[in-house]
């Protein structure tokens, strides 16, 4: 068996209503999946499945979540080893020690050329940062401000299918998965 985590892009199902965890664990479950755990309530999963590409999980998870909830959401999927990989190469080790709900990861379905970080960072405030760590888009937010145009430019129209997780979350997935290798 092999280790996977999942990251649901939005877990709001309509106005006021949201995914509760259980059902979203139960759903997971009836695909045959195993030792399945989530993290907070935002749509996490770590799971175990016998070793398949992570976009035969995406589409499985996705056509699974569609019939149990009635809506479409893309979910991008990871294995262990390659979200250790994401989490280890955090670019902003620091950052991340002193605020790690200020540094975010943006994961990617498919790798982000590097021609859109640049574009990107025009949305950049003075004090925010934008890097691209093999295909995904990690950010520094601002303290200063109560928003940023940041988050908001880094959508699934200009770059692509992905998913936000601050580095609290990351951090806590690696620890999830790390144990289980």
């Amino acid at each position: 068996m092999q280790t996977y985590v999942a990251l649901l892009y939005s877990i709001i199902l309509g106005e006021g209503r949201r995914v509760v965890m259980a059902d979203l664990k139960a759903m997971a479950e009836g695909l045959g999946l195993k030792n399945i755990r989530t993290l907070v309530a935002t749509g996490n999963l770590v799971f175990e499945a016998r070793p398949t590409k992570a976009p035969d999980l995406e589409q499985q998870l996705e056509t699974a979540f569609e019939k149990t909830f009635g809506r479409h959401v893309d979910i991008i999927v990871r294995s262990a080893d390659d979200w250790l990989k994401l989490a280890i190469g955090n670019p902003f080790p620091a950052e991340s020690a002193d605020a790690g709900d200020q540094v975010a990861v943006r994961v990617m379905r498919k790798p982000v050329a590097e021609h859109a970080i640049s574009s990107l960072q025009a949305y950049a405030a003075e004090d925010e940062t934008v890097l691209l760590v093999d295909g995904d888009i990690w950010l520094v937010f601002s303290r200063e401000r109560p928003s940023s145009r940041l988050l908001a430019a880094a959508n699934h129209k200009r770059l692509g299918i992905g998913t936000s997780r601050n580095w609290n979350t990351v951090r806590r997935l690696a620890e999830m998965v790390g144990s289980r290798q």
